[in-house]
């Protein structure tokens, strides 16, 4: 693989950093497609600009504290409007964060595997509202039916506890909070055993090339009747907020600690530049989690195999 510093004609771009265990220290949250980027980034800076990058994982809220205090450089993958507190609080007020404005195009909503929609008629998130229906996803026989709102630390894990209030279907399901991998592992062993699921779903996602899924209609996003409040802003979050209308389009941006314009302005370039589309994320979540691939490793063969996409990132 072509290395930058060739391209600069073998001049050493580094700039001394702070002393930390490695030179870049990158963020990784709990969900697959970051953890399949931060990789990435850790493979094409170590190649092409020789510096040491370490990953650590941490939830949003840690990562971007880190980025404010130095700790960390580096979000892969902050999903907006999801984590607009955190990106207003750093960004727009203390300034010591900056992003990536080349975001990729997100989903997120309610599903159904495409069985269960068929078979029952449920193809609308109102349909959720009523017992019957709610009683076909009871699966350990309380009464209740089980529906996935996402994993615990994620913001659209509140969001949903919102959106469930708000429509009402929290009167008649058991709302779940557990590890994605979990989660889909429970909606694997329920399509095999020919059995209802249902739960939250985003793009990019590996589980629409891997399944049948029915996205959940519901009215389109309304700006007026979306007023969502997370733990962080108000104690009585919960009981303010109400959101009973479709999630807007999300996108994920690369957020990074500003001081890296001054102490690595190569890694900041490359991280300014950075672009990724909904297709091919989804294609690294596949390939991580359904294919079983080590991250590293994959990592390894995309930087190979997408060398110019990657030399672009690190041009002015």
């Amino acid at each position: 693989m072509k290395k930058l510093a060739t391209l600069l004609g073998g001049v050493s771009a580094v700039v001394a950093g702070p002393a930390l265990a490695a030179d870049i220290v990158i963020g990784v949250p709990n969900w697959p497609s970051v953890n399949a980027t931060a990789h990435i980034l850790k493979v094409a800076i170590e190649q092409n600009l020789g510096l040491e990058v370490e990953l650590q994982n941490g939830t949003n809220p840690i990562v971007f504290e880190a980025m404010d205090s130095g700790a960390m450089h580096v979000h892969p993958e902050v999903w907006m409007p999801n984590q607009q507190n955190l990106h207003d609080t750093y960004v727009k007020d203390k300034g010591t964060v900056t992003f990536n404005a080349n975001g990729v195009e997100a989903f997120q909503g309610m599903c159904v595997d495409k069985a269960t929609a068929e078979a029952h008629g449920i193809t609308s998130i109102e349909d959720l509202t009523n017992p019957d229906n709610a009683a076909l996803f009871d699966s350990n026989g309380d009464g209740q039916g089980e529906l996935w709102i996402g994993a615990p630390g994620w913001a659209s894990t509140n969001v949903e506890k919102i959106r469930a209030k708000s429509y009402g279907y929290d009167q008649v399901f058991e709302l779940t909070e557990i590890d994605e991998t979990v989660a889909y592992a429970n909606l694997d062993n329920a399509i095999k055993a020919g059995e209802p699921w249902v739960g939250f779903c985003y793009t990019p996602h590996y589980v629409f090339a891997l399944h049948d899924m029915q996205i959940l209609e519901e009215p389109a996003y309304d700006a007026a009747k979306w007023n969502v409040l997370q733990p962080t802003d108000d104690p009585d979050w919960l009981e303010k907020s109400e959101a009973g209308v479709a999630w807007d389009l999300a996108y994920l941006h690369l957020h990074f600690a500003k001081s890296l314009e001054e102490e690595y302005p190569e890694v900041a370039t490359m991280l300014s530049n950075m672009k990724l589309d909904t297709d091919t994320v989804s294609a690294m979540t596949f390939a991580l989690v359904i294919e079983g691939q080590e991250p590293l490793a994959y990592a390894e063969e995309w930087v190979g195999a997408n060398e110019d996409a990657v030399l672009g990132w690190m041009s002015n």
